[in-house]
């Protein structure tokens, strides 16, 4: 018994376990973490079955084979939550391996000596790309267990989906079954005697970082540290204090409500179910905000992985943005744009709107801009540009660069909402034809001005203290 529901696992290759190997190999990719973690509990239970022990690997891109739009920025939160996650599997009892390839690449080697090799699960591109060619490379068994969402995207749907109205009610008659704790497993056989080659000493993030060829033009931040410790620090600080006023002050940047929990959760940081137990069982807020937080991060978050698994062009305007809407906007595309602002121009922050700056400020300098903000950016982002698909490529451009959750499920699809992905048509105007329109309205639901000063401080801080 692992705890990990049945519906999470998926055999990729069905093969007998081998007979010879001398571990059970865990491939860390998306779940980068060592507690609550089904992927990892699968591997311990195989290894305790076999009497094995575990090996987890890493496999760290860079140079010209990087991963796509990757920076310092995001690398450093990376190393800092992969530093963490040895530490936790080496007091497990778990071998740690990490080298400068692909992780296929890592994976397919290390296999050779593996009885079984065991897979987290991610649902980019890229991504699925390193699970074919694992399967293809490698004649070990293959097993893949979903770590990422509460409910498995295939288990929800078995097609893309309109919009979180047609997914909620799919959710809610299969959340119950997947919303479980996840009871951490003894290692009955350590690893400590494979002495497997580990080409990174993971013990210090920062020179890793600093030895690695990369992007640095966006330099790490000091608002946040990578790590599952750190996001769990932050989530119970925010569900002892802030979250009491989720509901009330949930779509309004400056009260201080939002978790920042997404950032953790694009790096495999912390488990999103477990999260939505922490939020149910807090002592803090009422049962409206503990539904509504759960709607956004089960239901919200997971229909970005629905759009992503099942639109396999979820960052090409052509593909990600559904035809009504596509057609609705090239119908204005020759409309007179009253702002029109280079990349240097938007990225500065150098625009007539003060407040659409200072979201920008924030993103750049510290890595986060919360959630009623980023629609009103991307939708002047589309605005203020010659086309839609101009403007689709510099929002999705931008949102990449800089965010720490950039590039990221979520990220594609919320960019596509913007040109009209998972929404209606609306009344007919300059510009946007019927998709929806932002205007500064929005900006009167919260205090903007106390927003800016908060911004301001943030960015100070930054440059005062530099980023670790």
């Amino acid at each position: 018994m692992t705890g990990v529901e049945d519906g999470r696992i998926k055999v990729l290759a069905d093969r007998p376990a081998a007979e010879k190997g001398a571990y059970v190999l865990y491939l860390l990719q998306q779940a980068n973490r060592s507690g609550f973690n089904p992927a990892l509990e699968v591997a311990v239970a195989q290894a305790n079955r076999l009497g094995l022990p575990v090996v987890a690997c890493f496999g760290l891109l860079d140079g010209s084979n990087g991963f796509p739009e990757a920076n310092a920025r995001h690398y450093a939160f990376l190393l800092q939550g992969l530093s963490e996650a040895a530490a936790g599997l080496k007091k497990r009892g778990i071998g740690f391996v990490m080298r400068k390839c692909s992780p296929a690449e890592l994976a397919v080697e290390l296999s050779k000596k593996a009885a079984i090799l065991v897979l987290d699960r991610g649902y980019l591109t890229i991504q699925k790309r390193w699970y074919r060619e694992i399967v293809d490379r490698t004649d070990v068994r293959i097993v893949q267990v979903e770590g990422d969402v509460v409910v498995p995207v295939e288990i929800a749907s078995d097609h893309h989906e309109h919009a979180a109205r047609t997914l909620r009610p799919k959710i809610g008659r299969q959340i119950e079954a997947f919303l479980h704790p996840l009871p951490q497993a003894k290692v009955k056989h350590s690893a400590e005697s494979l002495r497997l080659k580990s080409e990174i000493d993971i013990s210090d993030p920062d020179a890793v970082l600093a030895g690695m060829d990369l992007d640095r033009s966006v330099p790490p931040v000091k608002r946040f540290r990578g790590g599952e410790g750190e996001a769990w620090r932050r989530l119970q600080a925010y569900l002892d204090g802030p979250f009491a006023d989720y509901g009330t002050n949930r779509g309004r940047p400056e009260a201080g409500a939002a978790s920042h929990m997404s950032p953790y959760l694009h790096f495999g940081q912390i488990s999103p179910a477990e999260i939505a137990l922490a939020v149910r069982a807090a002592k803090q807020g009422g049962e409206e905000d503990k539904a509504a937080y759960v709607e956004e991060v089960v239901v919200r978050r997971e229909l970005a992985m629905n759009h992503v698994f099942f639109r396999e062009g979820y960052d090409r305007y052509e593909d990600a943005v559904p035809e009504w809407a596509r057609k609705a906007l090239e119908t204005h595309a020759k409309d007179k744009r009253p702002h029109l602002y280079s990349d240097e121009e938007l990225v500065q922050g150098r625009t007539h709107d003060r407040y659409w700056n200072a979201a920008m400020a924030e993103m750049r300098e510290t890595g986060f801009m919360h959630n009623h903000l980023r629609m009103y950016w991307g939708k002047k982002i589309l605005e203020w540009s010659h086309s839609p698909e101009e403007g689709f490529d510099r929002t999705l451009r931008l949102n990449n660069r800089y965010f720490l959750d950039g590039r990221d499920p979520n990220s594609f699809t919320n960019v596509a909402w913007v040109y009209g992905l998972h929404d209606r048509p609306w009344a007919r105007r300059p510009i946007f034809g019927t998709v929806r329109y932002q205007s500064e309205n929005t900006l009167k639901k919260f205090d903007k001005d106390a927003y800016v000063k908060t911004v301001e401080a943030l960015c100070a801080a930054e440059k005062e203290t530099g980023a670790e």
